[in-house]
């Protein structure tokens, strides 16, 4: 299900995976840090698709407010912030990557 306002943008729950069994129950916070540009708007999407493909649920929501990417401590756009830890800035990870971080 997706859900878009002004700061969430996406809501991601998978609970099943092809075979209808039962992946793992995560609950995870997923932030997208930037102000609008190609590169932010790509990496939201790799963000979902990751976690789709991870089959976990998980909240991706996406920030363009500048004060508060700046109180995370982001200097550079994009950046993904997995449970509070910024993992990644100033460059796009690829899905694989992404589902790296995802796995812990």
């Amino acid at each position: 299900m997706l859900i878009y306002s002004q700061k969430f943008i996406a809501t991601v729950n998978i609970r099943a995976n092809a075979n209808n069994r039962p992946q793992r129950n995560i609950n995870m916070e997923i932030k997208v840090l930037g102000t609008g540009c190609a590169k932010c708007k790509s990496l939201e999407k790799a963000a979902i698709q990751a976690v789709s493909e991870a089959g976990i649920d998980a909240t991706v929501t996406k920030v363009e407010d500048f004060l508060e990417i700046l109180k995370l401590g982001v200097m550079t756009t994009p950046a993904l912030v997995i449970d509070g830890k910024v993992i990644v800035t100033g460059r796009v990870p690829s899905v694989a990557e992404i589902k790296t971080f995802i796995a812990g």
